[in-house]
């Protein structure tokens, strides 16, 4: 059991299967991006349809419902992917990392310099000097190990911690990505403005997701703001969060990129639409009648026909929120233009428009991995930093009379080379001094 444990643990700390298990997640991020996600079945069969041509008799709706690709990120076997990679990760830091940031602050002597990496830079000078030596790699703010005649020196030790701190912000947001799936839910609502709402269109839920049953939210009000060039700008509604004794306990103005957030729950504004107008005719009882919208030329419009009499039907045209209502005959002239609660009188009949109703659309989501996440993006970020840090070291062996010096660094190595010449320099200035002081005290 200990070996096959083992095997498990070595394989899954390889190289090669963490980079080919992250291709498969890239892969399968790059279908999830071009397949549009959990939509219903007519839409795959609208836009996915079976046919003679090759691309779709492979890709058609039947295809991709049978394959989960519909709801590709939370499939089974994505899920087990990023679970696999998730171990992978966490091996590979345990045997290869760690291990390697514990390597690199112990001390390396070297009998001959040569005995190094070949790409290493190579040095000799005369005379031996080991304290001169030790100085000069001070200077240079290197830590230093000696033993005899050997001296062994490194620094930016934090350029070898930047890769585990990588593999430690992937796997902080593979888990905060996990514990989302598997605990999180989003819900897709369509609220008509002033009405009340609960949580019930559900489009997604995690394996442990906790739909709250007792939440009661409401429409205050809806409203759009314009361009100049009569484009939207922004689109607003006022959320209202009501405890179970009907007591508001939260409330804001959301819009795109401001939600709402309350007790982990996110409100998103994402969507809107004009869902019918309240009318009285003559002495009728007010109405409520269903609007439809139309594009033409880039601009958005809605539109309904009403009969008034036996005769006469008018169109109401509504191109934006605030602006008058345009009413056409059957033939598209246009009779007059009129505001909310105005009386108009048409063939001898009144008409009246009470309210446009609108509708919100909002997505309501928990996220409970979410600060995980941006944890490991923000580690992320900070090892990206780090890994401009030069890992350095620097071997020093007196031979006979001459000191051998060897260099290596794991990158800037112009940088390095400086180093080494300003480490030359500084050994041959002290080196030079003694000398001088030594044949003084002699001649005196």
């Amino acid at each position: 059991m200990k070996n096959i444990l083992w095997y498990t643990f070595k394989k899954l700390s390889t190289l090669s299967l963490s980079i080919s298990l992250l291709l498969i997640i890239a892969i399968i991020s790059i279908i999830g991006t071009i397949i549009e996600q959990n939509q219903n079945i007519s839409y795959y069969q609208t836009n996915y349809p079976i046919s003679n041509q090759l691309l779709n008799s492979v890709i058609n709706w039947k295809t991709i419902l049978n394959l989960g690709i519909d709801h590709i990120y939370s499939n089974p076997f994505f899920i087990l992917i990023l679970i696999l990679f998730f171990c992978s990760l966490l091996a590979c830091t345990f045997s290869n990392q760690l291990p390697s940031l514990r390597n690199a602050r112990k001390w390396k002597f070297l009998q001959h310099t040569q005995q190094i990496n070949s790409k290493a830079h190579f040095a000799k000078l005369d005379k031996i000097s080991m304290c001169n030596m030790i100085y000069s790699l001070h200077n240079n703010h290197y830590y230093i190990f000696h033993k005899k005649s050997n001296i062994y020196a490194y620094k930016g030790l934090a350029g070898r911690i930047a890769p585990i701190f990588v593999h430690f912000s992937m796997i902080l947001t593979l888990m905060g990505s996990l514990i989302s799936l598997l605990g999180g839910f989003t819900a897709q609502e369509m609220i008509p403005e002033g009405e009340i709402f609960h949580i019930k269109n559900i489009i997604q839920s995690g394996f442990n997701s906790k739909i709250p049953d007792n939440l009661t939210g409401k429409i205050e009000n809806f409203d759009i703001k314009y361009n100049k060039d009569n484009s939207i700008q922004q689109f607003l509604s006022n959320v209202v969060i009501y405890s179970n004794q009907y007591k508001s306990v939260n409330q804001k103005y959301i819009f795109v990129n401001s939600p709402l957030i309350f007790k982990g729950i996110t409100f998103y504004q994402t969507d809107w639409k004009i869902s019918s107008i309240r009318l009285r005719i003559g002495n009728s009882k007010v109405i409520q009648q269903p609007i439809v919208k139309h594009k033409i030329n880039n601009q958005t419009l809605w539109s309904c026909e009403i009969p008034i009499n036996m005769k006469t039907h008018i169109i109401f045209i509504l191109t934006k929120l605030n602006e008058p209502i345009s009413l056409y005959d059957k033939s598209n002239n246009l009779l007059m233009s009129m505001q909310l609660d105005e009386k108009i009188v048409i063939n001898n009949t009144t008409l009246q428009i009470f309210e446009i109703m609108t509708n919100t659309g909002l997505q309501i989501k928990t996220d409970p991995g979410i600060f995980i996440t941006y944890t490991g993006f923000f580690i992320l970020m900070i090892s990206i930093v780090i890994s401009y840090v030069s890992y350095s070291q620097v071997w020093a062996t007196g031979i006979i009379q001459n000191i051998e010096i060897a260099g290596f660094t794991n990158r800037a190595t112009l940088i390095f080379e400086e180093d080494l010449i300003n480490i030359q320099e500084i050994y041959t200035k002290y080196t030079w001094l003694e000398h001088k002081n030594i044949h003084y005290n002699q001649i005196k």
